[in-house]
Formats: C-alpha cells, structure tokens, sequence
C-alpha cells in the first residue's frame, strides 16, 4: 500500500507540480522544474518498487539513497 501510494505522489509531480515546486526549491534551488520532474520520476519509479514484492528490496536500498540524496541537497542550498 505504501508503495502504491509514493507512486501516486510522484505522479502528482507531473499532475499538479505547482503544489511541489517549495519543497523540491529547497533542494534544488537552482533549475527547480527539471528536478521536480526527475523527482518526481523517481519516487513514481520507487514507489512502484515497493508495491512488486520481487522487487521490494532493491525498491527499498533506492529508498534509502533516494532520502540520502533529497537531504544532502537540502543541506548544501540552505
């Protein structure tokens, strides 16, 4: 269920991605669009991930770098 659900948030990246763009600014201050649109990939891509259970360990470890590369950027642009 949670798989499913983080693929549903990075679909709505692509949907409605004015209601992302001051999250993915904090991290990505700089060509914000494309890495709204990369991001939103990955979560989609992740969270799909999730949802298959062949698939849900290395879902999981791209979690896992998915969150370590959301935090550094995050803490290079404040």
């Amino acid at each position: 269920m949670a798989g499913l659900a983080l693929a549903g948030t990075g679909a709505a990246h692509f949907i409605h991605p004015s209601m992302w763009v001051g999250i993915t600014e904090k991290a990505f201050p700089k060509d914000t669009d494309r890495y709204l649109k990369i991001n939103g990939g990955l979560e989609t891509a992740l969270g799909l991930g999730l949802a298959v259970p062949k698939t849900r360990k290395l879902a999981i470890a791209g979690l896992l770098g998915y969150g370590a590369y959301l935090t550094v950027n995050v803490i290079r642009n404040q």
